[in-house]
């Protein structure tokens, strides 16, 4: 049940930043399905894993494979459904306590919460690199073997 209510969450949300970059009225209902799938996989490695890692990376994954297939299905770009699908998991409370902390001069709570977020964030782009390197291979390979059956 807490999952459900965390998709909901997580879907209204990249509704509201669908709008907000302006992803086409046809797209908006799928990005944001994008969002919410990326926020429950986040929800549930960081909740019954305890990483906040794992969960950046895996959702960014999952955002990313929703990303691609969506654009070929809909025939748009990836972006329309990666930039507010990534929006949930971009680690802004991390980016928030980072400056608070240097703010008020407690360096080691700073550099503690700095690395976390500077890792999660960096999780989240190589998630989503991962997963559009293979689509690239993949599509590539397929083009090639395409042609070269054609040709026989």
């Amino acid at each position: 049940m807490i999952y459900f209510v965390q998709f909901i969450f997580g879907f209204v949300a990249t509704v509201g930043f669908a709008i907000l970059f302006h992803v086409p009225k046809r797209n908006i209902v799928m990005s944001s399905l994008v969002g919410a799938m990326g926020w429950v996989i986040f929800s549930y490695c960081r909740n019954d894993y305890g990483s906040t890692l794992l969960g950046s990376f895996l959702a960014a994954c999952v955002v990313g494979i929703l990303a691609d297939i969506f654009s070929r299905v809909y025939k748009e770009t990836a972006t329309v459904y990666i930039i507010p699908g990534i929006i949930p998991l971009v680690p802004g409370a991390g980016m928030y306590y980072t400056t608070l902390y240097l703010i008020n001069g407690d360096l080691q709570m700073a550099a503690t919460t700095g690395t976390e977020t500077l890792l999660m964030a960096g999780s989240i782009s190589v998630g989503l690199l991962v997963v559009g390197s293979f689509f690239r291979v993949h599509y590539t390979i397929k083009d090639k073997f395409k042609r070269m059956i054609g040709k026989i």
